[in-house]
């Protein structure tokens, strides 16, 4: 039934969705306003954070890209272990750079509102030679 097969892919949409936290975030509006019981994450952070930032941007872009394609044409039986997959891989990128899942997040939150975080990231993320 056709109705049945799409559950599973919108599952493995919002994994991916929440995976990869740019574009899930830039695609959203949302208040500058902390969730209740956490304080606003500070906007100092460290060069050597921002440097592992901005590198895990670029390999979870990368893998961003190779698991979507691969979901599209996966059959839907193997869609919910490719996006188990994407996760590992994607945490990896992450973990890879000396950074926590969380403080990846909290980097990624701080630029949405900061445009002075924000443009250090891209500065970083941009080719030196270009």
């Amino acid at each position: 039934m056709r109705a049945s097969k799409r559950p599973m892919v919108t599952a493995s949409a919002a994994v991916i969705a929440c995976l990869f936290g740019v574009a899930a975030a830039n695609a959203q509006t949302q208040p500058p306003a902390s969730p209740p019981g956490q304080s606003e994450p500070s906007a100092n952070i460290p060069d050597q954070k921002l440097d592992a930032a901005a590198a895990a941007i670029l390999k979870v872009a990368s893998l961003k890209q190779d698991y979507q394609q691969r979901i599209v044409a996966a059959a839907p039986s193997d869609k919910e272990r490719i996006a188990a997959e994407a996760l590992g891989a994607l945490t990896k990128a992450v973990t890879d750079q000396g950074l926590t899942v969380d403080e990846y997040t909290s980097i990624l939150e701080v630029a949405q509102n900061d445009s002075d975080v924000r443009g250090k990231l891209r500065k970083r993320i941009a080719p030196a030679d270009k």
